[in-house]
């Protein structure tokens, strides 16, 4: 058995963070990034990148309206989790009674020029590790992160994907959002395309 949970990341979640991440792009992103940019996003050389980035946005971020969440299990038995720490390498055991992270998000004010960052946020990322998935941990984060941006008294939430993620297009306009008319084409080989999607929670 496991307990589970959303809270907001401490400086000792970073690498698990990290990890949480590079897990989550290598297995949900295979399908429709190009493999030469996709190992560049995950691999070793970008590995301290996203360590620093991740320590500096947990441990010193701009704001208070800039947070990162992490959904965690706690393990109540002998459960097993995959022994695969940042980048593919082996991860020490968690103990009976430790807590894992296994997915994350983060939020900030929005910053596209047509939009008004004193009501409007960004969901700036939404990942849950591929060994946890279909556990709610998705929905449990997306759930703590609007509950944050309503007590902070925004009224719209936006973020941008991947117009191929199919999957998390499909899981977020289940839960109400839904695609407004900005896009981005990112030259990656060859082009691909983000949407936005927008979401109202006043």
């Amino acid at each position: 058995m496991a307990d589970v949970g959303v809270r907001a990341a401490r400086r000792e979640d970073v690498l698990q963070v990290a990890n949480t991440q590079i897990r989550a792009w290598r297995y949900g992103y295979r399908e429709f990034l190009p493999e030469g940019p996709l190992e560049q996003m995950t691999g070793p050389a970008a590995e301290k990148m996203w360590l620093r980035q991740w320590d500096e946005a947990i441990s010193d971020p701009p704001s208070s309206r800039h947070r990162v969440l992490v959904a965690v299990e706690t393990i109540l038995d002998t459960e097993g989790f995959p022994a695969l720490g940042l980048g593919g390498s082996s991860a020490p055991a968690i103990p009976r009674g430790g807590e894992r992270v296994v997915g994350l998000a983060s939020h900030a004010p929005a910053e596209d020029p047509d939009l008004d960052p004193t009501v409007v946020a960004e969901m700036l990322t939404l990942l849950v590790d591929p060994d946890f998935t279909r556990r709610g941990h998705g929905s449990r984060l997306l759930n703590a992160t609007v509950d944050y941006l309503r007590e902070d008294g925004y009224q719209q939430v936006v973020t941008w994907t991947f117009a191929d993620n199919h999957a998390m297009l499909g899981f977020l306009e289940s839960a109400g959002w839904g695609e407004d008319s900005a896009e981005r084409v990112l030259d990656m080989g060859r082009p691909v395309r983000m949407v936005r999607l927008v979401t109202d929670i006043s």
